[in-house]
């Protein structure tokens, strides 16, 4: 959903004190990114998400550049958001409920909104990586990469002293897995186990993803359909409330005790 802040990209040379050698990589990592999230300006995926415990959850995604979205879950939660560039938009079909929030918050505070309001809908390789100011890069191999690239970062605030690794596929910057390791030693990974490869477009996208903790599969993401630079109209993410659904409409703002419920 995993797309909204190409900005963070610039931030993974800033202030870099590794080596010179890592400083190069870092710069040409950054620019690699940007040239990559350039080429992927619309998506729709359709997929099944199964976690260790929870029944299966369907779900369709559609994103087009720059920054409209909308995610769909099916049964047993049934509700969809869209966010048309001004409002955005959640419907819950069990509850035949339609809300539309215009937003009026500062810009990043927005754009954080809406990374945590969709990233559930969009897995890791068809956004852009959120980097840290902290950001380092180092040259790696890996099983489906022959050449590949780390992005190595320690998260701050809640998740402070979490050491989270990205494998990137060198040099088109695909997406191979995620990796992160907590305080007391626990390792917690997301792995590319398929993939959607575009010729024209010169990338690969992850078709089916695993998750692991501690050494042991603990969920599985499946897409179904995947298609890249498909055209997508403004409709698509405005969405008008079906008959006989109550309607609300509200103000997104700093201040607000309360935000809507994500997809996750």
């Amino acid at each position: 959903m995993r797309v909204l802040l190409l900005s963070c990209v610039f931030l993974l040379v800033t202030g870099c004190s590794r080596k010179g050698a890592d400083a190069n990589l870092a710069a040409e990592v950054k620019t690699k990114l940007a040239e990559r999230d350039a080429k992927l300006t619309s998506y729709r995926i359709t997929g099944t998400v199964k976690d260790e415990g929870m029944d299966a959850v369907t779900f369709t995604f559609d994103y087009r550049a720059p920054q409209r979205m909308r995610g769909s879950l099916g049964p047993p939660a049934s509700r969809t958001f869209a966010w048309d560039g001004t409002h955005l938009f959640q419907q819950v079909d069990g509850e035949k409920s339609f809300s539309s929030f215009k937003s009026e918050l500062p810009p990043a505070k927005l754009a954080g909104f809406l990374n945590q309001t969709f990233s559930p809908f969009s897995p890791e390789g068809f956004r852009v990586p959120l980097l840290l100011r902290s950001a380092t890069a180092r040259r790696a191999t890996h099983p489906r990469a022959p050449e590949a690239v780390e992005l190595v970062q320690t998260l701050e605030g809640e998740a402070a002293g979490v050491e989270m690794v990205y494998v990137l596929r060198w040099p088109k910057l695909d997406f191979l897995a995620r990796r992160t390791r907590s305080p007391d030693g626990t390792v917690a990974e997301e792995r590319v186990e398929e993939e959607h490869c575009d010729e024209a477009l010169g990338l690969c996208v992850p078709k089916r993803l695993t998750r692991w903790l501690g050494g042991r599969q603990v969920g599985e993401t499946v897409l179904g359909r995947v298609e890249l630079n498909v055209p997508l109209p403004n409709d698509t993410f405005t969405l008008t409330a079906p008959e006989g659904y109550a309607v609300q409409s509200r103000t997104l703002v700093e201040s607000a005790p309360e935000a809507p419920p994500t997809g996750g």
